[in-house]
């Protein structure tokens, strides 16, 4: 362009050569990066395929070694890293190679000046290297501290229940902030981190090419537009390569770890059943399964020995001689801990074997397993039922009644097509251990293991199912079964009764059960034992039928929920906002402004100065020169029509006067420092303003969280509560500002290249405009099209972590009922759904990438085509050509990364979108105090009920139905009735759990509705029905702000029998692992009645749950609540009648109104009456 005697015919060529050359370029890169996708895609599918295949084959022994959790995030992270890998690789290569030919060429430009800039850019490798190292270092603390944070959210959403009986709320919201200032801590470190980055990115180009041009100039050689414009063409391909190299590296470490860490898991050992059973089958044919001098471990040999040194050893099994008979049925018998689960884990080949011989006939047709904890999937109750079979309506419906199911799927919304939550949350803990049961029954196995079906049952169902199951159903079959309720194996053909994994003795019914009954043998107080109250399991079956409608078409919101129609509204990005704060945020977009702006101008300084130059030169030459000094007039001349203004400055000066460099180079240096130090104010400012939102954001959620209803957490999924505290918080904390901070500098290079090409060739104004349009129409479509993709996908996605973790959980039944096959190919569909959603996301991507680049195409030919033009009429000024055209090869890029991030951005702010829908819509509970109420009230312990009508929720029936009654100061009141009949509804009534409709609750007078809720909370003490303890010391647990002294704790915990214990385990301090699991269910129990007991509260609430203890404790807690409490009053209640026998007065409840209140004595003798009644089915 420099030169005018250029004849057309090479411009024609070069326009040509500059379409070919980016023509191509773009087909061959979108045709790579399809079959990479394609590659990654196959990649992903044979990874995760592979995990779930090794998850159904590895012994359970050896995966006790990762938690679940552990092993969902090998399919989830370790594998995304894994695909990673793919692009890394060939970035690995490509990239040095790009870096070699850009420096060749740029020593063609301007020889051996380019070293200068090179070594600049050199000594920024290293220092990326170093951010990048320390960024994952603090990435991952800030992981370790949100996996805390999230643990404690999870045990606060879990116990919601007890954290508002005890109004705990302030001690936990003041933990998890702790884990949330920590967090924060370290994501404010990596922002940090991040801008100092981003800065080195954004400064490099500038300090490079003037490192370059300074060198050069210093050298003696004059700057020509060509050099300025390739060689700042050339530093911008450069910076790229050097920049992404660091990262590329850590994502190939990054993939290195997690291949090693999927390694890990693959080298467990397998589950081989050939040399866990002896092939031959057992030498009676009468006999289903024995076993000869068999011992097992929970733990293989080699962790055996160091396991020595721990404190406990885990349980060995040692049979010496077993045998069963087909069709016999077998009762196994023995305390808590004495190795019956074990046993029937031994028969299933679950444990490992040390020796000895296992016979099992019929291996390959499984067994027909019902486990203690049962395990529920997550889809309907038939599909659970069935398990894979084909319906056979017979059987089926013989099932049902065998199990004791008719009468409760008539309760169920939708029938047996109701579908259960995870884990089976919408069922009670009866109803789910009959499902479980009714499954492995519709399986048809020949021998069936069964671990303590009737736990969770009451007397009538637990006599049901023996006699229609038990003994009906399955009377042909070979039975094992394990169960505390030795009633029910009077009938069996033997027993065996373990302790310390070993058989101590077998023998018929009659000889053993003597020794396992360890109280004397009244008629009456077995029956009374045996009649494990008909309404042990109703008070939790009706809390969840009354919670269950509303699940049930919660369950289809839910799905709605998950997937929002349409664009992110406005309202979202003003909530982020405001979170930010208005000022903060203007600040940060004038600072992007004034950086944009200073990088512009320092490049038109360059050309405005290539132009002088040039004029000065060409004055000589030409005397009607058409480079004018000031550019502002350039061009507008319209083609040639004006005659050229003439210039003003005749005077020839020395082409490249010293001091004229000087001066130049001194204002594009001085341009580009300012760009720095824009650059760096505008990296911080927005670090700060993101993680100043990310804490506004989290603060609001946990408050409102806090402070919502407890029916909020009832119709709510505790998953879904989480997922708003872990991965939406984390894309607030971690991604959004990550993209944010893209597409805003997108918006702001895009608007700065419009205007300086505009102004450099006022008529690509033509060309640029359809190509808006054409932009417009394809990024709307593309948008909308790829939101719904990304949508699918993660709906498609769910499914595979949900059905991966259920295996994980299930894996002894599925494995005990041979449907590992099935659950592989379930997987696979799961997982093909999943990758064709991602396939053709990734598919729509390429497709946008091409008609961009084509776009890209034709704005740099136009500008090519309108250069030739203007340079045949002698027009062109050769400096904002080259500006222009040097802006033009990176307009693809550009357009791309816009549409990219903006799309990110808003995938992101879906996040933003779910936090603000908690933050606003949840019900709250009534914050107002009303009263001030002194500080010993209740001080008598007068609690009055009047007329007390209440509903869970709108458009249920009332729970309570008009209650009244009253309980004197100091009175023991029983409080019986039947299933649903609203006992603990009382409870919740009396707390404010569920607010009241009409009527009023009186505490010593003083209407509690108008109390405070925390201080009313606090002054009350319950007992609830399960226990609930969080991760912590014992301390932590009874007394969680910490008011009482050791020796009141000692003297609570001697009370309740369990000092032993604590003493054993290391003291008040010994941490009790996530929901109290070093502790066994009667344990918990008992911690959660010496928490009752440091209360001192005058009211004491009891909802007796005592299944889980024995007798024996039974009978001690009794006592020890009846010495404690002898001054205050107490409402227990009762699921066995004995317990309530000798209180006070008993309240009969039917159907939510009081039926009978009285002396039991009286009650008892009183004819027709309820209590009589129920005395009397108890004796049955």
């Amino acid at each position: 362009m420099e030169s005018r005697q250029e004849p057309l015919s090479h411009g024609v060529l070069y326009a040509l050569g500059l379409f070919a050359g980016s023509f191509l370029g773009a087909l061959l890169r979108n045709q790579f990066s399809y079959e990479m996708n394609k590659v990654a895609l196959m990649v992903r599918a044979a990874v995760i395929s592979a995990i779930y295949r090794k998850a159904l084959r590895v012994s359970s022994t050896s995966l006790a070694r990762f938690t679940v959790g552990e092993i969902v995030n090998f399919m989830s992270t370790d594998t995304s890293r894994l695909v990673n890998f793919c692009h890394s690789f060939h970035e690995l290569w490509s990239l040095p190679v790009q870096l070699a030919i850009t420096l060749y060429l740029l020593h063609q430009q301007v020889g051996i000046a380019f070293l200068g800039g090179m070594a600049l850019a050199l000594l920024l490798v290293p220092i990326n290297k170093i951010i990048a190292n320390r960024i994952m270092a603090n990435n991952k603390k800030m992981l370790e501290h949100k996996d805390a944070r999230v643990k404690l959210m999870t045990e606060f959403l879990c116990g919601i229940r007890v954290v508002k009986f005890y109004a705990w709320e302030k001690h936990f919201s003041a933990r998890i902030n702790a884990c949330r200032a920590k967090e924060l801590q370290k994501v404010r470190a990596i922002s940090y981190l991040d801008a100092l980055c981003v800065y080195t990115w954004a400064a490099v180009p500038v300090i490079v090419s003037i490192a370059i041009f300074v060198t050069y100039v210093l050298l003696g050689h004059q700057l020509t537009a060509t050099k300025v414009f390739t060689a700042l063409a050339l530093v911008g391909m450069l910076i790229l390569p050097l920049n992404s190299f660091p990262w590329v590296l850590n994502a190939i470490l990054e993939a290195k770890v997690s291949l090693d860490r999927i390694q890990q898991f693959f080298e467990l050992m397998d589950q081989d059943l050939e040399a866990y059973y002896a092939l031959d089958s057992p030498s009676d044919t009468a006999t289903a399964m024995e076993m000869q001098c068999a011992a097992f471990s929970w733990v293989p040999v080699e962790e055996e020995r160091t396991r020595q040194l721990s404190s406990k050893g885990s349980l060995q099994l040692h049979i010496e001689n077993l045998s069963v008979r087909k069709g016999m049925l077998l009762g196994v018998v023995g305390k808590v801990g004495s190795g019956k689960s074990s046993l029937l884990a031994a028969i299933t080949g679950e444990l490992i074997k040390q020796g000895g011989r296992v016979c099992v006939c019929d291996l390959e047709q499984g067994f027909g397993l019902a486990t203690q904890e049962p395990w529920i999937q997550f889809t309907t109750v038939r599909e659970n039922i069935l398990f894979g079979r084909e319906y056979d309506a017979r059987l089926y419906e013989e099932v049902l009644e065998a199990c004791a199911l008719s009468e409760d799927l008539k309760i169920l919304p939708a029938g047996d097509q109701t579908e259960v939550g995870e884990n089976g949350v919408t069922l009670s803990g009866g109803q789910k251990a009959r499902i479980a049961l009714a499954r492995a029954i519709y399986q048809e196995k020949e021998l069936y293991l069964l671990d303590d079906p009737l736990a969770a049952v009451d007397a009538d169902v637990a006599n049901h199912i023996m006699r229609k199951c038990i003994f009906g159903a399955l009377r042909h079959k070979t039975r094992v079964l394990c169960t505390h309720r030795t009633e029910f194996l009077e009938k069996a053909d033997a027993l065996l009764l373990m302790d310390n994994g070993r058989i101590v003795k077998t023998g018929t019914p009659a000889d053993i059960l003597p020794l396992v009954e360890a109280f004397p043998k009244f008629k009456d107080t077995d029956k009374g034992h045996k009649d494990q109250a008909p309404n042990e399991q109703g008070q939790e079956e009706a809390i969840k039928t009354e919670a269950e409608e509303p699940t049930q078409n919660n369950n289809l919101i839910h799905k709605e929920e998950e997937k929002k129609e349409g664009a992110v509204a406005f309202e979202v990005y003003k909530a982020y906002w405001m979170a930010m704060g208005s000022c903060l945020a203007m600040s940060i977009l004038f600072s992007l402004f004034l950086m944009q702006a200073s990088r512009n101008i320092s490049d038109w300084w360059l050309s405005y100065w290539i132009s002088s130059i040039s004029q000065t030169a060409n004055t000589s030459v030409m005397a009607c020169s058409a480079s004018l000094p000031s550019p502002e007039l350039l061009l507008f001349s319209t083609a040639g029509l004006v005659s050229p203004i003439q210039d003003l400055d005749k005077t020839p000066a020395s082409p490249n006067g010293s001091e004229d460099v000087n001066f130049y180079l001194i204002v594009y240096g001085s341009i580009a420092g300012a760009n720095s130090l824009f650059t760096i104010i505008r990296a911080f400012l927005f670090a700060f303003g993101t993680v100043r939102a990310a804490t506004v954001i989290h603060e609001r959620l946990l408050q409102r969280i806090l402070k919502a209803t407890v029916s909020f957490f009832d119709t709510t999924p505790t998953g879904r509560i989480l997922n708003r505290f872990s991965s939406d918080l984390y894309c607030v904390d971690d991604n959004l500002p990550f993209f944010l901070n893209i597409f805003l500098a997108n918006i702001y290079g895009l608007l700065g290249m419009l205007v300086i090409m505009t102004y450099g060739l006022p008529w690509i104004g033509l060309v640029l405009l359809p190509l808006a349009v054409v932009y417009f129409l394809i990024q709307h479509y593309y948008r909308f099209t790829s939101r719904e993709l990304k949508r699918l996908y993660s709906v498609t996605l769910s499914p595979i972590y949900t059905h991966f973790s259920e295996t994980l959980s299930g894996l002894s039944t599925i494995r005990a009922m041979r449907a590992s096959k099935r659950f592989e190919l379930e997987n696979q569909l799961r997982l093909e759904q999943n990758q064709r959603c991602l396939f053709a996301s990734n598919t729509v991507m390429e497709w946008l990438d091409i008609r961009l680049q084509m776009i890209g195409v034709a704005v740099v030919t136009a500008i090519a085509g309108i250069a030739i033009i203007q340079h045949q009429k002698q027009l062109a000024n050769p400096g904002l050509v080259g500006l222009s055209l040097s802006y033009a090869l990176s307009v693809t890029n550009l357009l791309s990364g816009l549409i990219a991030s903006f799309t990110q951005t808003e995938i992101m702010m879906v996040s933003v979108e779910r936090t603000q829908e908690y933050t606003t819509d949840i019900p709250m509970e009534p914050q107002d105090k009303l009263v001030q109420v002194s500080a010993d009230w209740p001080s008598k312990g007068l609690v009055e009920f009047q007329q007390v009508v209440l509903a869970y929720r709108a458009g249920l029936q009332n729970a309570l139905d008009g209650v009244s009654f009253t309980v004197y100061p100091g009175e023991k009141l029983g409080i019986v009735g039947r299933t649903g009949s609203g006992k603990s509804t009382l409870f919740l009534a009396l707390f404010r759990m569920v607010e009241m409709k009409s009527g009023r609750i009186l505490l010593d007078g003083v209407d509690s509705q108008l109390v405070g809720l925390e201080e009313l909370r606090s002054r009350l003490a319950i007992i609830p029905q399960d226990p609930f303890l969080f991760s912590g010391s014992i301390r932590e647990n009874l007394d969680p702000q910490g008011k009482r002294t050791d020796a009141e704790l000692r003297e609570v915990l001697e009370q309740c029998h369990l000092w032993d214990a604590v003493t054993q385990m290391g003291g008040l301090d010994s941490e009790l692992g996530e929901r109290g699991k070093s502790l066994s269910v009667g344990q918990r129990q008992l911690v959660c009645l010496a928490r009752a007991l440091l209360t001192q509260a005058k009211v004491l609430c009891i909802d007796e749950a005592t299944a889980s203890v024995d007798q024996k404790t039974d009978q001690l807690l009794q006592q020890t609540i009846r010495q404690r409490f002898a001054d205050k009053t107490v409402l227990t209640i009762a699921h066995r009648l004995n317990t309530i026998l000798d209180s006070d007065r008993v309240l009969v409840m039917q159907a939510g109104r009081v039926a009978e209140l009285d002396s039991p004595a009286s009650l008892s003798q009183k004819d027709g009456s309820l209590f009589q009644h129920l005395l009397h089915s108890r004796q049955q």
